[in-house]
């Protein structure tokens, strides 16, 4: 990551209170000196915001469509749980580049222009993985998809960042998180309609091709639309005055904030003229040690995923499977799961700034902690079938299926989009940029060691003990907040120490 994030509450439509270092009066704004809020083409900043989003309806999409084509995949690769849990994981580690190398691209070339890069390589993975026919052609094209999702969890927020007024900023931000839910939605309800026309993830449909294999060419028809979206929207305007291209920010400018393009032209570069370029040594104190707020930035992406959500978004449908329900019910809980965590995602945009994020970390820490500790009793405790899968009787289908969906709930209220929040908020000015792309490294990693050990998990103590431990890991993460973690609500950018 670089200076396309870190720098994002100077940026392009921020409406400043202070002109070099000294307040603006209320009669200066109004006479035009800095950019005035009524001067900007807000219909304009929302398309290219709603473009930019798509972006994390492909990361959405992207991540989830795996989930109804794990036993596609098994069949079709005769791969046991360690290397489907590979083939299901594997993208994890593109996102992990993706993620920390974005940056440095979108500095170098634009900030648009890696994001068509990534449009294409979503389109090359989306068709490949349906494509292949052995483990090694399908990882090799998850690790292409993988890096366009780790590419468009950080460059989409750092453009939206870039463009929006810094009065709308949070609230056009949080639409990320939205999309990406959105983009998991669609995703599973996908799958659930393919397979339940085929009849079955592993049956025959159109043109011959298994079911699951349509699942990912579905993707194809979103990635399609944001490749010719892209070519429809500026590149960001910061870029521009950063790479000396003044005619083309201004007439930027000019498109999002009319007769104030001036001002924050000059305002743009005077900030950039008084910065060095950050790098990964803004992490270290004066004594040469990792500075503690890059730990907090680290452990909170880590334990982000150490809850286990994304079991629920890779493996929903083979989990409920091995709870009794047959693949339809999987995919039908699936669809009924993101639909509730767009709803949550919804509450969440419009509380954040209420109550605060600790308060919202604690507050679904212990839901998440209590759901997941339900669901592990339910587990271990059920009777199995002469297959070894779980037999749920009673009360237990019911009691398990409402915890798992307010386990998600819980989590898109609180972790989901806050842990990104306050990522963006906590870092001092310089090291943004590096805090960023080191804890979105931290989240990438763990996604993938909690999504490649869950197979495994699974085939060796059942859902029971699996769910018991991440349950232990949700506890563990309410202690590291109550103990380590600040208070961001409120606090200019400007303020935040390291």
């Amino acid at each position: 990551m670089s200076d396309s994030s870190y720098k994002g509450e100077n940026t392009v439509m921020e409406e400043p209170s202070k002109q070099n270092g000294a307040p603006v009066a209320d009669s200066a704004i109004k006479a035009g000196t800095v950019a005035a809020a009524d001067t900007h083409n807000f219909a304009f900043i929302v398309l290219i915001t709603i473009v930019a989003t798509i972006g994390g309806f492909l990361f959405g999409f992207d991540s989830g469509v795996i989930n109804g084509t794990v036993d596609g995949l098994k069949l079709a690769f005769k791969s046991d749980s360690v290397v489907t849990g590979f083939n299901v994981a594997s993208m994890l580690l593109g996102c992990a580049v993706g993620a920390f190398i974005a940056g440095t691209l979108a500095d170098k070339f634009g900030r648009r222009f890696i994001m068509i890069i990534s449009a294409i390589f979503f389109a090359v993975s989306a068709w490949g993985s349906g494509i292949a026919h052995g483990s090694f052609e399908f990882v090799i094209y998850r690790l292409i998809g993988g890096f366009s999702v780790g590419a468009a969890s950080i460059l989409c927020p750092a453009y939206i960042s870039e463009v929006a007024p810094a009065r709308l900023r949070g609230t056009l931000s949080s639409i990320q998180q939205i999309a990406i839910i959105t983009g998991l939605f669609a995703a599973f309800l996908s799958n659930y309609m393919i397979a339940s026309a085929a009849g079955g993830s592993t049956k025959e449909w159109i043109m011959g091709f298994e079911a699951w294999r349509w699942m990912f060419w579905v993707e194809l028809i979103f990635n399609v639309l944001f490749f010719f979206a892209l070519l429809l929207i500026p590149e960001s305007p910061r870029f521009l005055v950063a790479a000396g291209k003044k005619e083309k920010s201004m007439s930027v400018l000019k498109k999002l904030m009319g007769s104030g393009a001036e001002a924050k032209y000059n305002e743009i570069k005077e900030s950039l003229a008084k910065d060095h370029r950050p790098s990964l040594k803004d992490l270290l104190g004066a004594n040469g040690k990792v500075r503690p707020i890059v730990w907090l930035g680290i452990g909170l992406a880590a334990f982000q995923q150490f809850t286990g959500i994304n079991i629920i978004f890779y493996y929903g449908a083979v989990l409920w499977q091995s709870a009794g329900f047959t693949e339809a019910d999987s995919l039908l809980i699936n669809v009924i799961s993101s639909a509730l965590s767009i709803l949550a995602c919804f509450i969440a945009t419009f509380t954040i700034d209420k109550i605060g994020r600790k308060p919202m970390l604690l507050i679904g820490s212990v839901g998440m902690a209590i759901c997941l500790g339900v669901m592990s009793i339910v587990f271990w405790t059920s009777a199995q079938t002469e297959g070894g899968a779980l037999k749920l009787v009673g009360a237990s289908g019911p009691i398990a299926l409402i915890a798992g969906n307010l386990f998600v709930m819980f989590f898109n209220f609180s972790w989901g989009p806050v842990m990104w929040v306050m990522l963006g908020e906590m870092f001092p000015n310089q090291m943004r940029g590096a805090g960023l792309a080191v804890s979105g490294l931290s989240q990438w990693v763990a996604n993938f060691g909690i999504t490649m050990t869950f197979p495994i998990m699974l085939a060796s103590m059942g859902l029971g003990p699996s769910y018991g431990i991440y349950a232990v890991l949700t506890v563990l993460s309410f202690l590291f907040v109550w103990k380590l973690a600040h208070e961001t609500k409120g606090i200019e950018l400007e303020k935040m120490v390291g």
